[in-house]
């Protein structure tokens, strides 16, 4: 009897937001790839489908192609693809389906033949809520959920390394004779790759790994474990501990954060302990506090209200297509809407910014629209990436939504929360 993989994002997506807006939860960046090409490695399974929102799943340029099991009676395994792997998942694999896995309340994976779930097949967010009526027997696992933002970037070093530590580690692009290479046989440089004199790749801390056709500028530092994702490039500075997604350009002080791909950051300013979304322009000393001045934990919101991360070290959370201006100030553990616009240069910016908001350093308004549209076609066009009428839909969809966000006024928040000591 065949096996096969599908994935599914379930109702805690929200909580992700907003890292979520737009972008499926398989689709998040993580590690050394995507969520959902862990799970394909961690299971070693043909990949039967991804059920998630209709719309997030219409952008997603790079979905992994999927297959139909051979055999109607084949047993799939549908994985949260928002869970971590672990030694939970031995229980899965030995019980006999059909079965439901859960954890806290949430699904975490189910057994069953496709037969049993082909009426679910297709339904995309509705696929948890099938999943939710099989009549099977639940047993309860004690596993983690990436469950909010910063969760992604508490575990992401680990997964880094762990990603990127089976190799191979090729060298077959092109390493200038004067560039340094630390622990040269946890690095690997893939074709077309370029890393110019004088640039550091340090892999005593974890593997290192520069994607096809990416270029490390002169005077830049890799410290690993490191992603650097195919066609990006570091334009100088210090880049540590973090996954940077396709076609970004990058230059700086970037610590322990993740970049979905697709964004610019092209001067001096500190990035830390964050996650920032496709799309994004960070102006020239852009700058993200990550450590509170006392040094407690740090609060983030979620869905309207505040919650404690219990971390020290959480910097912000940065939508798609958000622009900031030159010397923009982001306080500790923000969070910055899909759409958004800041150019309120040497003030920090709201704590909480809702999506397609238009901040100027004092006053908070609503981003027209078709103004943004139009940025976003031209920016999208300068990547050969044209905005498509999937994306444009989402977008509409999303300001639609969202409306009730931005004319609703930003409750005060403590005045410790916004202190930063970066």
């Amino acid at each position: 009897m065949n096996r096969a993989l599908v994935l599914f994002e379930d109702h805690r997506w929200h909580a992700l937001r907003p890292l979520t807006d737009l972008t499926p939860v398989p689709a998040l960046a993580f590690g050394g790839s995507d969520l959902a090409t862990r799970w394909r490695r961690v299971t070693a399974l043909p990949l039967l489908a991804i059920e998630a929102r209709a719309h997030a799943l219409a952008t997603w340029r790079e979905r992994p192609a999927t297959e139909r099991p051979a055999e109607g009676d084949a047993d799939i395994l549908a994985v949260n693809a928002a869970a971590l792997p672990g030694p939970w998942l031995e229980t899965v694999r030995a019980a006999s389906p059909p079965a439901l896995f859960t954890c806290c309340g949430r699904i975490a994976a189910a057994r069953a033949s496709l037969a049993l779930l082909r009426p679910g097949l297709g339904q995309g967010s509705g696929f948890e809520g099938f999943l939710e009526g099989l009549d099977a027997p639940r047993v309860d696992l004690g596993m983690s959920f990436l469950s909010y933002p910063w969760h992604l970037i508490e575990e992401n070093a680990t997964a880094l390394a762990q990603d990127l530590a089976a190799g191979p580690f090729e060298k077959r692009g092109e390493i200038h004779r004067l560039a340094s290479l630390e622990a040269p046989g946890a690095i690997a440089v893939e074709d077309g790759a370029r890393v110019e004199a004088f640039a550091v790749l340090d892999a005593r801390g974890g593997p290192i790994r520069i994607g096809r056709g990416a270029r490390v500028r002169a005077h830049t530092v890799v410290t690993g474990p490191c992603l650097i994702g195919a066609a990006s490039e570091l334009l100088g500075g210090s880049i540590a501990r973090s996954t940077i997604g396709p076609r970004c350009f990058v230059a700086g002080e970037v610590e322990e954060s993740i970049w979905q791909g697709f964004a610019n950051k092209r001067h001096h300013g500190f990035v830390g302990h964050s996650v920032i979304c496709e799309w994004v322009n960070l102006g020239a000393l852009t700058t993200t506090s990550d450590l509170k001045n006392n040094y407690g934990p740090v609060r983030v919101w979620v869905e309207g209200r505040e919650i404690e991360t219990g971390l020290a070290k959480v910097g912000a959370f940065i939508g798609a297509h958000v622009k900031t201006g030159i010397g923009s100030l982001l306080p500790t553990g923000a969070s910055i809407g899909t759409g958004s616009n800041l150019f309120g240069g040497a003030h920090f910016a709201p704590k909480q910014v809702p999506p397609f908001a238009w901040w100027d350093g004092e006053h908070r308004g609503e981003h027209r629209l078709e103004a943004f549209l139009a940025t976003a076609r031209h920016a999208m066009e300068r990547r050969e990436r044209p905005l498509g009428p999937a994306d444009e839909q989402a977008l509409r969809a999303l300001f639609e939504a969202t409306v009730s966000e931005r004319r609703t006024e930003p409750r005060a928040t403590r005045g410790r929360d916004t202190a930063a000591a970066s």
